[in-house]
């Protein structure tokens, strides 16, 4: 098995996952991204320091092309997957109410059906090089549900209650599980619009007076997220103070939320 230490990426053509790809690849892993968008995967492969990284046009709801994907990164990387980082998302937002099924459907499947994927099927690869990493990106929108991000915010629960799942199922084998929950990303995500809404993604986090992380912020919590202890890593004063209320005081967060649809 080579030295080199590998992390295959979702969602790497834009965002979180090329912020954490450049990070990686900067501290000499070789790094795999994937994403549907090979515009996207190409601008990343530019931007990553050192030579090798690979890149995977892929759908995270393509069973198939998961198992394509990482036969052919671990074979670059002589048989190692120190870290699946299961990132690839999608934003939407608007009232549940009049939002159509196929919205609903795909955001489940990309959110959610899509993590799942990589963790069944990325298991076999994890399970062969000790000491590996599932990192799972869930969401400020995790700790509390978001008003106007119905959907959203319920995949989002599902990726940190299956991180914890999984960070105790497979700890007997070495695999450790993390979660990154950050604050509201400033990305193109953002300026989405859903169907039965006239406000942006944006206008429905802003309104509920949560701030925006930098992605680089992001990056270099997934860093200690993948060395560190902790099951979930928070990440930025969004996301700390919703964990805060959450626990402190359901009450006013809970007011908060229900201004927001204003």
């Amino acid at each position: 098995m080579g030295e080199r230490k590998a992390i295959f990426i979702t969602g790497g053509g834009s965002g979180i996952g090329r912020a954490v790809g450049r990070l990686f690849a900067s501290r000499g892993w070789l790094v795999g991204v994937a994403d549907v968008n090979a515009g996207g995967l190409a601008e990343t492969l530019a931007a990553l320091p050192g030579e090798g990284h690979q890149s995977y046009v892929m759908d995270v709801r393509d069973r198939d092309a998961w198992t394509a994907s990482l036969d052919g990164f671990t074979r670059v990387s002589g048989g190692r997957l120190d870290v699946l980082f299961n990132n690839a998302g999608i934003g939407t937002g608007g009232p549940i109410a009049t939002a159509s099924f196929d919205e609903i459907d795909r955001t489940v499947a990309i959110n959610f059906t899509g993590v799942l994927n990589g963790a069944r099927i990325g298991h076999t690869y994890l399970a062969r090089t000790p000491g590996s990493v599932l990192l799972n990106t869930s969401s400020a929108s995790g700790i509390y549900g978001s008003s106007g991000l119905a959907t959203y915010s319920a995949t989002k629960f599902a990726v940190r209650g299956l991180s914890e799942a999984l960070d105790g199922e497979w700890s007997a084998e070495g695999i450790k599980v993390r979660c990154l929950l950050p604050s509201f990303i400033e990305t193109p995500l953002l300026n989405g619009v859903s169907s039965g809404s006239n406000r942006t993604i944006r206008e429905s986090v802003t309104g509920a007076g949560l701030e925006l992380t930098p992605v680089d912020v992001v990056a270099e919590a997934a860093w200690k997220a993948v060395h560190g202890d902790a099951v979930h890593t928070y990440v930025g004063k969004t996301a700390e103070r919703m964990r805060f209320a959450a626990r402190w005081m359901p009450g006013s967060l809970r007011k908060r939320m229900r201004r927001a649809m204003r």
